[in-house]
Formats: structure tokens, C-alpha cells, sequence
């Protein structure tokens, strides 16, 4: 199985990830540190590390998935069609389900609040600011096309870290 996290900076989405991926005995692929090591090899920033980083994380993915595992999880902002579509095309090519986990967070405060003291473990890559993620939200495009079709559930990290992993483990065995 191919599970894909998606949401905004500072949304939860790694935490939840890392925590699902522990209990069901799946690697996390995370887009933030490959982003990292390739501006620490020198890439320009100006540069679209960013798009790099997903197409090496989709390598990765691949691998794992071609080696008969339990699957992969896939952690990264998502934002736009174009990369949901990309999961969508590696489950085809692989031959597997695909399911897409969203990760809000509806406590704006609280949402701040976890931007402001969390620490990179990525040097290389800027903590992301308020205005930062305002960016990304009017950026954020609605699930259509090809990927409105791929089960999906939306988690509230606003809630219990808990909760939110029993109902994302539920949703994957479901």
C-alpha cells in the first residue's frame, strides 16, 4: 500500500506519520530532509529543490514498494494536483492501493504555536513562518480531478495525537 500524507507546514502531518508508520511497520519517506541534503550538496535554492525533492522521494518510494513490503508512507505538503497525481501514478505503476491522509489543523492558535517552537532537524531548510503558511493555504488546491477518486480521510491534529493515529490505522484497514 501506498499511503500519502498531505498539509500544510506545521499541520501535524509528520508526527501522525512517523507514528503510523512505527505501528504498522512501514518506512516514512519525508520530502523535508531529501529537500535538505540536496541545498546542503549545494543546489541553489533558487533552483526547483523542491520539485526534486518529490521526484527523489518517489524514487525511494518506488524501491520500497517494488521490494514487496508492507508499503510506504509518504510525508509532504501536497498542496496542488500535479503532486497528488504523481502518487497516483506510482500506485498504478506499482500495483497497489492508494490512500491519501490530509492532516489540518483547526486551532490556528495552536497552529502557531507549533511553527514558532518546533526546531528543524533539516538545516539547511527555513522554518516556515505564519506568512509562510498563509502562502501555502491560498496556494492549496481542492482535491479534484484524478485525485478526488483515491479514498481519502481528513485528520484534525488539533486532537489527540492518539486519536488521530487510531483513525488513520482504522481508515488503512479498512
Amino acid at each position: 500500500m501506498l499511503v500519502v500524507f498531505a498539509g500544510l507546514p506545521g499541520s501535524g502531518k509528520s508526527t501522525i506519520s512517523e507514528v503510523v508508520g512505527n505501528r504498522l511497520g512501514m518506512p516514512v519517506v519525508s520530502v523535508d530532509p531529501i529537500e535538505s541534503s540536496i541545498l546542503r550538496a549545494g543546489i541553489d535554492s533558487d533552483q526547483p529543490t523542491g520539485l526534486a525533492a518529490y521526484l527523489v522521494a518517489e524514487t525511494l518510494a518506488e524501491s520500497v514498494l517494488a521490494s514487496s513490503g508492507p508499503g510506504v508512507i509518504v510525508d509532504a505538503v501536497n498542496a496542488v494536483e500535479p503532486a497528488r497525481e504523481q502518487w497516483l501514478g506510482l500506485a498504478e505503476r506499482q500495483s497497489v492501493p492508494l490512500r491519501f491522509i490530509e492532516v489540518v489543523c483547526s486551532d490556528e492558535e495552536l497552529h502557531r504555536e507549533r511553527l514558532e517552537t518546533r526546531t528543524r532537524t533539516n538545516p539547511q531548510l527555513r522554518e516556515p513562518g505564519w506568512h509562510l503558511v498563509e502562502q501555502a493555504l491560498d496556494e492549496w488546491q481542492d482535491w479534484s480531478g484524478l485525485s478526488a477518486a483515491v479514498p481519502r480521510i481528513t485528520l484534525d491534529s488539533s486532537r489527540a495525537l492518539g486519536e488521530n493515529v487510531d483513525q488513520a490505522i482504522a481508515f488503512l484497514a479498512s
